[in-house]
């Protein structure tokens, strides 16, 4: 019999003694009026130019584009975008177009906005796109990872739209759900799509077609957030056991029969957003309403799971923005930036995980080859099947802009929109106040008619009843 040890068995690991760092308060930005909608989303975006974040607004949803060298004090009549006519519930930016961002709102739209070089200016309301095809408000958008202008959009419709904004046009519908669609999540190359649903079921779909391949009834227990580990063919999601504790589950994404291992985390109620590092293999797990953040590493043997540590802040965390592989400080050693919302103080705060290493020089073990800047494929060579890994860049050169991408707005008019089958637009509410006002002037008209069509037949009618009284009561002309 092997003979136990009295030390702790450590495993090695190059990322044991990752800590958190909290930027200094003037690296923070300060005075931001962070909207208090109570939606299950991060509320913000960020990229290697910009910080956007949903913000309270009077009449309609905006949301702030701060460049990220302009921290400090925000003043309160800064420029907003502010074309929606509901709350804005998701915005998430272009990943090959550094200055294009997509949100969604509960006026059932889906918008696509292009920010001008330095910033705003003045308030913008006029998108380059807008995109109408949901019954209901829309809770999430999500860009496709390697194929430029292929966005997807799901809204309380339960449907999901795949957009393709050379056109834009939805081109695809995603009809698999019976509730309201909480988390959608690609894998490396985006030939699969995962999600999670109020209907407490956690589905693995070839998005192209719209098949379920994989689905798990999690009836003891809500998964509300999942995410693919990279090229792992494995799923983690967060939710709550029957006890109602807080707890994550490991699933191999080919058979969803069991998970591979669950875990309770802790008895708090906020949700777990979880955050995956393909590059490092570590996963992040953030609670909303504490200012917990726990990390692990995640291997391809059991027990899969290695606990690192935990950073923690007193503040709660309202939502979390993650700056892209590019955008990071490599000279510092920095393997993940947050930028965290604090609600109550209208702060966002930048918190760096940074891997403690002595030598100045490049550390080409914890920055491998990275998805970059420029898409692997066209939307119509996706559309037609073929599916393509990331374009890979280095970190050791320093982040380059691509000057290949460009955003071109297609030319819209306005008509029916048919996808599978169904027209879309069909069911769709009035865009604006006008538009409102138009429908009921023409409802108005309708009835009208209507009413006058119904008179002339009444007319009809009597004159018919008549006649046929005549012919009974004059027996001679029969």
């Amino acid at each position: 019999m092997e003979k136990m040890s009295w030390r702790p068995q450590y495993r090695s690991s190059k990322f044991r003694n990752v800590y958190g760092k909290v930027a200094n308060r003037e690296h923070c930005f300060d005075g931001i009026p962070i909207t208090k909608n109570v939606h299950d989303n991060h509320f913000c975006a960020v990229n290697a130019r910009f910080l956007a974040i949903v913000t309270e607004s009077a009449g309609g949803g905006s949301f702030l584009v701060i460049p990220l060298e302009q921290t400090g004090r925000i003043e309160p009549n800064y420029p907003k975008v502010c074309g929606h006519q509901g709350n804005v519930l998701d915005i998430k930016w272009n990943p090959f177009i550094d200055n294009i961002i997509a949100s969604c709102s509960e006026d059932t739209s889906v918008r696509i906005w292009e920010i001008p070089e330095g910033g705003l200016r003045r308030n913008m309301t006029e998108a380059i796109l807008e995109l109408y095809g949901h019954s209901r408000r829309v809770g999430l958008v999500e860009w496709h990872p390697t194929t430029n202008n292929i966005l997807f959009s799901a809204g309380y419709d339960y449907k999901v739209l795949i957009w393709n904004l050379d056109i834009g046009e939805p081109v695809k519908m995603i009809d698999c759900h019976t509730d309201v669609i909480l988390c959608m999540s690609f894998n490396t190359d985006g030939s699969l799509l995962s999600t999670t649903c109020k209907d407490k079921k956690l589905r693995v779909i070839e998005p192209r077609s719209g098949r379920v391949l994989q689905e798990a009834s999690c009836k003891n227990h809500r998964v509300n957030r999942v995410v693919f580990l990279g090229n792992m063919k494995r799923l983690l999601t967060t939710g709550v056991s029957r006890w109602n504790t807080r707890q994550i589950a490991l699933w191999d994404q080919e058979d969803l029969a069991m998970p591979l291992i669950e875990e309770e985390i802790d008895g708090l109620s906020g949700l777990l957003f979880p955050f995956y590092d393909a590059d490092t293999h570590m996963l992040y797990l953030a609670g909303k309403g504490d200012g917990n953040i726990r990390y692990y590493e995640i291997g391809s043997e059991k027990p899969y799971l290695s606990y690192l540590m935990e950073f923690r802040s007193p503040a709660p965390q309202k939502g979390l923005g993650v700056m892209p592989k590019h955008g990071l400080d490599v000279s510092a050693c920095e393997v993940f930036r947050f930028y965290k919302l604090v609600t109550l103080k209208g702060l966002i705060e930048p918190i760096s995980m940074i891997v403690p290493r002595r030598s100045e020089s490049y550390q080409e073990d914890i920055y491998p080859m990275t998805p970059g800047t420029e898409p692997a494929l066209t939307p119509d060579e996706w559309l037609g099947g073929i599916n393509r890994d990331p374009v890979l860049m280095s970190l050791k050169e320093g982040y380059k802009k691509s000057p290949k991408v460009v955003f071109k707005a297609p030319v819209k008019e306005k008509k029916s929109v048919v996808v599978n089958g169904i027209d879309l637009l069909e069911n769709v509410p009035p865009r604006t106040e006008n538009e409102l006002l138009r429908m009921f002037f023409r409802q108005q008209d309708e009835i009208r008619r209507l009413k006058e069509e119904l008179s002339q037949k009444d007319i009809r009618i009597r004159q018919l009843q008549l006649e046929l009284k005549n012919l009974r009561n004059n027996p001679k002309n029969n």
